[in-house]
């Protein structure tokens, strides 16, 4: 991992991102590979708490923070990890090798960098010496060695940072050798643009991209290099001398083969002067499980096991807490009825404030907090011992086959908690067509707002006639397959999209399987339940606020005698049954568009025709009023399908417009799975019928 100061360039970045830059205080970046503990020394020296995670691709915008140290202030700005700042370059061998190339590519740029090599104590765990001093010499910048998740050697690489920014420490440029040919070639246009250049950037490095012709690099850099620098001479030469390069060599790619091949070398050549093996088997273990996990023939069953047993967790461990939270919150629910009252509040504003708002904020955190608490800690854990990539990996081929991107499985994985957060996880994509297959395909995975409904259909219609505690194995189970439902449909509405409205071929990328990790306890604790269940919550929360006092209203204001509510149940209700389900459950999902987790009460109350938000004692209570209401098997398996695969929730839409900055996308992200949902509900419905006629007939 490095620290760099790039002055300038830096100081335009974080401007434009809202960071001023003041007297006595130095802007820093913060650039490395993925996961190599880039966040983690952030957080140690900044004190913020920005999310880690032992995956790749994690970071996902910048991040900025500041330390202050020997009473002068800098400024972080955390960077997402990066392997290479070329286009497309090849890495291979061993992390610290991999690492090189990237920290060889920056120091072509400026020798302004402290380079930080990071997670010492696993180097150690594994045998590994690395020469930090020999390491220095070869690379001509300072190098320090830490273990940030204990906070060792962070204040020598603060020192040096401040060294290098103050110009102190003194430093030499590595040069590679790109062979005689591109040598002469750079030399040429460096004399023409080393006299223009006054920036942080530095001569030969800017040739060489002329040369190479990178357009993506040159465009950003017009904007921070000085008028003329870049001029009809500079570019008329460097296309000569390319032309020149192309006739010599007789193959278009031979410049960047060339270029790539030589920082590659000399990385595998500091490489073996600075690391030293105990055994060459240093990460025997982790291979000997990665046979395992990621075998064509028992990965995605091992996969599979796993996502079952989160499930019957999280089912079996969520009922009790949810009791227990739910008679609390309706506890208070009652004083302030009863406080209000006192007071001589009218009876109506205190049940609309009291019986329609906190009700429904009541039973949405009653409903939502436990089985977040349990999920998000668990998803945390794997993410924490790095199982995450090998889920992605198991599954990289079918993104593929689908047109989609590898890493769309890990922004998959997080909407099982939250389809919002699955879709700010879709930066990690850098393709912008892939991100927004991601994007608008996340909703088929059910977030943990959704599957309380489809375990509460399950346990009552599929397995109330199994024993306690089978039955929870039984929904478990269950629950697994109309998850894999929902991964089947994400699969094949990816493809189609790939090959209509976001046509083109997949991108290659390079997917980093991280060591395995020993999880650390307190922290995964405090990120799932701080970062994740609080701000999930605090989000649905928000959102469920306003749906309380419109469901109340509905359910309580009437039009010659009948409740709002009643006649759009009724309006509804026609269309409702060709999908297999009625009008109160349609009404319910419409209502339940700010959170998912009020579907279930508003179909009670709509049922029972309360005007309150109803909870019932037991499931089997709720089975007789929704069987009494009609209910049948169809009607249990449409209403899973539909709860599966229908429109995203307010707040994921709400993601998906800031995301996107698109009205489009977001339109198409409701209508798509909204659509979806009607035609198999329709499909599934009819066909039931069908097969019920057929029987009735013989």
């Amino acid at each position: 991992m490095w620290l760099t100061d790039l002055q300038e360039i830096a100081t335009q970045i974080t401007q434009k991102n809202g960071i001023e830059k003041k007297s006595k205080s130095h802007i820093v970046a913060v650039a490395g590979n993925p996961n190599v503990g880039k966040s983690t020394v952030f957080n140690a020296l900044t004190g913020l708490r920005q999310h880690t995670g032992n995956w790749p691709g994690k970071t996902v915008e910048n991040a900025k923070g500041e330390y202050f140290y020997k009473g002068e202030c800098f400024k972080l700005v955390d960077i997402p990890g990066t392997y290479s700042l070329m286009a497309s370059s090849v890495e291979d061998a061993t992390a610290l090798e991999r690492n090189l190339n990237l920290a060889l590519q920056i120091l072509e740029i400026t020798t302004n960098v402290v380079i930080c090599v990071n997670l010492l104590d696993e180097a150690k765990k594994k045998r590994i010496h690395i020469d930090l001093d020999e390491l220095s010499l070869q690379l001509g910048v300072p190098v320090v060695g830490t273990n940030a998740r204990k906070g060792e050697g962070l204040t020598e690489l603060m020192e040096e940072a401040r060294k290098i920014c103050k110009k102190e420490r003194k430093t030499f440029k590595v040069k590679i050798n790109y062979g005689d040919f591109i040598e002469e070639s750079i030399q040429r246009i460096e004399k023409l643009v080393s006299s223009k250049i006054k920036t942080i950037v530095d001569a030969r490095w800017l040739s060489l991209r002329m040369l190479d012709q990178e357009g993506n690099i040159l465009d950003k850099l017009k904007n921070h290099l000085e008028e003329g620098v870049i001029n009809k001479d500079v570019v008329l030469i460097a296309s000569e001398e390319r032309k020149k390069l192309l006739q010599k060599t007789n193959d278009t790619n031979f410049l960047r083969d060339k270029i790539t091949s030589e920082i590659v070398h000399k990385a595998e050549t500091i490489y073996k002067i600075c690391v030293k093996l105990e055994s060459e088997k240093y990460n025997k273990k982790d291979r000997l499980i990665d046979k395992i996990l990621t075998s064509k023939i028992t990965g995605i069953p091992v996969m599979l096991f796993a996502l079952t047993v989160i499930f019957w967790l999280t089912i079996s461990g969520a009922n009790y807490p949810s009791e227990i939270i739910a008679s609390g919150l309706f506890w208070i629910q009652d004083k302030l009825a009863e406080f209000f009252g006192n007071i001589g509040i009218p009876s109506w504003i205190n049940n609309l404030f009291v019986m329609g708002i906190y009700r429904t904020l009541a039973w949405v955190v009653s409903v939502m907090l436990p089985p977040m608490a349990i999920f998000f800690p668990i998803f945390t854990f794997l993410e924490d011992v790095g199982y995450l990539p090998r889920a992605a990996f198991n599954l990289d081929k079918f993104f593929k086959d689908a047109g989609a991107h590898g890493k769309q499985a890990l922004t998959m994985c997080m909407g099982f908690g939250c389809n919002a957060c699955g879709v700010t996880g879709c930066r990690i994509i850098d393709s912008p067509r892939e991100r927004l297959i991601a994007i608008i395909t996340n909703n088929f995975v059910p977030c943990n707002g959704r599957i309380p409904t489809l375990t509460a259909v399950i346990m009552m219609f599929f397995v109330a006639w199994i024993p306690f505690p089978f039955s929870f194995l039984g929904s478990s189970l269950i629950l697994t397959a109309v998850i894999l439902l929902g991964i089947f449909f994400t699969f094949l509405i990816s493809s189609i999209l790939s090959k209509t409205l976001l046509r083109g071929v997949p991108s290659s990328f390079i997917l980093e399987l991280p060591p395995y990790r020993s999880p650390q306890v307190g922290k995964i604790l405090m990120r799932s339940l701080l970062d994740r269940t609080i701000f999930v919550l605090g989000r649905a929360v928000t959102i469920a606020i306003p749906a309380g006092l419109v469901i109340w209203l509905m359910a309580n204001i009437q039009i010659n005698g009948v409740k709002i509510l009643s006649y759009c149940s009724s309006f509804l209700d026609p269309f409702a049954r060709l999908i297999g389900l009625d009008g109160v459950i349609l009404l319910a999902f419409i209502l339940g568009f700010p959170a998912n987790e009020i579907v279930v009460p508003i179909i009670i109350m709509s049922y029972l025709s309360t005007g309150n938000i109803m909870n019932l004692e037991n499931l089997s209570e709720l089975r007789n009023l929704l069987i009494t209401n009609g209910w049948t098997y169809k009607t249990a398996i449409c209403t899973m399908l539909f709860s599966l695969l229908h429109f995203p929730c307010g707040t994921t839409l709400w993601t998906i417009k800031k995301e996107t900055a698109s009205i489009k996308w977001t339109v198409l992200s409701f209508l798509i799975p909204t659509v979806i949902g009607i035609l198999v509900c329709f499909t599934v419905c009819q066909s039931i019928n069908l097969v019920s006629l057929l029987i009735n007939k013989i």
